[in-house]
């Protein structure tokens, strides 16, 4: 029998044949660079990044030439009409940053706004019409992360997004389908057809989609910066926008939005320190809070997936989720207990009452018992450049492309972040996610989130820069990509492909992707584990830093995603 010529063996008498064309147990690889690379939810959006980097422009100023670049390609969920975080390690100073530019609420907000005369929520009222538009914050924090930690002028980063929303660009299947399935919330609204419609319908893969509005607007934040937006021609169409059709966001709300500077979350796992975003995000404390817990098993005795695994996992979110529908909100508003949540001795507290053969019901699981307290459309980017400096920034219209709502003559899609809120005490929102008191409506508050920009640190220096979209499955996306590389020895190609699950509390139900063994779902079920196989969750965009440079990967659960380097 003849030997296949790629495949040459080492044959001895009396010896197994020994395979020579393999060097390694990976199955997937992930992209790898010298100097520095980019990660997106959007190869045209990468490309643009990596430009900055090869002009000298550092993670920040690629950071902010990607979250302009997404608003243009990315219309799903890449935004100047929403908001979002932005993690930054700055590695002149040694600081670690978190930027809040997370909307805001108008002032003329209040707790009942969405509910009838008797008590009942109005359907769609905070997720598909003009009361469902928060402040949008993006502007104002890409233009901050510029003026205090990158080094190019604005007009340089924000060119490229001008281009490609005045010349356009090829429609993808994916986005194709996105705009197919939000075509009835996207077709109610003259300007969100002109842009998105070719006649009756959306418009179709390999279609081009040229948006000369947004290239006005993006042009004019260029040539005046941010004011222009939150005071000038930009936001008196917006506000005319909300004057039209009952909205309630004011020039006054719009000329009073700051962007807020904040001390990240730190937590330490396994000798990793772990950094992410605080409130009004509940990413970060949940990430810390589940990790502290997990910390206490052996997970890589267990191995990923397997049903022992999963279903300590799936105690673990449970009893964070908890807490979260208790204690989160804005930090402005309510004394979040930041500390006694995060804190190793709560979590070995709360693992008490895991039993490890049996699911306990969410039904049975309250918010803990503090300490006293201490005085889905979104999109992730990394970015990490030749000096030390990396970037994890998530930024979101909520649903996908938002309200639906584009304001007239500016080609800006608005969010629905309103929906983030608590709009009734024990009615979930959107993503199935139920609030109390401290997340309820109020005026120039910020929603609760689950955006996680998340960087780990080893010995002071960065390690990994990773986060995703996926609304209330954001957390647990974020906690599985880290488990898989710190616990599991994977790369970040093998720790993004592996099939993840969610558990939020409430539903009490175990969600989980196609790729786990029938065996194990029987095994889980065995355990009470209330089992539902559901489509893909989370977009990752992860680097990792080596001794040699970079590895970073795009989740292939949107094919439009590119990671490159140089």
């Amino acid at each position: 029998m003849a030997l296949s010529s790629y495949a040459p063996l080492a044959i001895c008498q009396g010896q197994a044949a020994l395979p020579t064309y393999d060097t390694s147990y990976s199955i997937f690889s992930p992209v790898t660079a010298r100097h520095g690379m980019v990660a997106t939810e959007q190869a045209l959006a990468s490309q643009v990044g990596l430009d900055i980097l090869k002009r000298g422009g550092n993670a920040v100023d690629a950071s902010v030439a990607v979250g302009f670049a997404l608003a243009v390609v990315l219309p799903n969920a890449g935004n100047i009409g929403g908001g979002g975080f932005m993690l930054i390690h700055d590695a002149k100073s040694g600081k670690d940053i978190a930027l809040d530019f997370r909307e805001l609420a108008p002032a003329a907000a209040s707790p009942d706004m969405y509910l009838d005369a008797a008590g009942k929520v109005i359907p769609r009222s905070s997720t598909f019409s003009h009361l469902a538009v928060g402040v949008p914050g993006t502007v104002a924090g890409l233009d901050l992360a510029l003026s205090k930690y990158g080094s190019m002028k604005l007009k340089d980063l924000i060119a490229p997004a001008i281009k490609l929303a005045e010349q356009g660009f090829q429609v993808s299947p994916h986005l194709a389908e996105m705009l197919a399935y939000s075509q009835q919330h996207l077709g109610k609204w003259p300007a969100s057809r002109a842009i998105f419609f070719k006649g009756e319908r959306p418009l179709l893969a390999g279609e081009i989609l040229v948006q000369k509005d947004l290239a006005r607007s993006l042009r004019l934040i260029a040539e005046q910066g941010p004011k222009v937006f939150y005071e000038g021609e930009i936001a008196k169409k917006i506000v005319a926008e909300m004057a039209a059709h009952q909205g309630l966001i004011s020039s006054a709300d719009m000329k009073n939005y700051k962007a807020i500077e904040r001390q990240p979350i730190s937590g330490n796992y396994r000798g990793y320190q772990v950094l992410s975003m605080p409130p009004p995000s509940s990413g970060g404390v949940h990430i810390v809070q589940m990790l502290n817990m997990l910390e206490n098993y052996p997970l890589r005795q267990q191995g990923v997936n397997s049903a022992q695994n999963l279903h300590l996992m799936s105690e673990v979110m449970k009893l964070a989720y908890a807490d979260r529908s208790e204690y989160l909100g804005d930090p402005d508003f309510s004394k979040v207990p930041v500390q006694a949540l995060t804190s190793p001795a709560y979590a070995k507290d709360l693992i008490k009452h895991i039993n490890p053969e049996l699911a306990t019901p969410s039904s049975q699981i309250k918010p803990g018992k503090l300490s006293p307290y201490e005085s889905d459309q979104t999109t992730h980017y990394s970015v990490a450049d030749q000096h030390g400096n990396v970037v994890a920034t998530t930024y979101t219209l909520n649903l996908l492309f938002g309200s639906g709502i584009v304001a007239a003559g500016t080609g800006i899609t608005l969010n629905n972040e309103m929906d983030d809120f608590s709009i009734k005490a024990g009615v979930p929102n959107a993503f199935g996610l139920i609030g109390g008191a401290a997340n309820a409506v109020e005026a120039n508050k910020r929603p609760l989130s689950s955006m996680s920009p998340t960087i780990i640190l080893k010995d002071g220096k960065p390690f990994l820069a990773t986060g995703s979209p996926g609304g209330s499955r954001i957390i647990t996306t974020t906690l599985q990509m880290i488990l898989n590389v710190i616990d599991h020895g994977m790369n970040v190609a093998e720790a993004t492909v592996t099939p993840r699950i969610h558990q939020q509390w409430e539903p009490d139900q175990l969600r989980i992707e196609k790729g786990i063994s029938v065996d194990t779902q029987r095994l889980l079920e065995q355990k009470g584990q209330k089992i539902a196989v559901v489509r893909p969750m989370g977009h990752t965009q992860t680097i990792q830093i080596t001794p040699d440079g970079f590895e970073g990967y795009s989740d292939p659960r949107n094919p439009d995603g590119k990671t490159l380097g140089y």
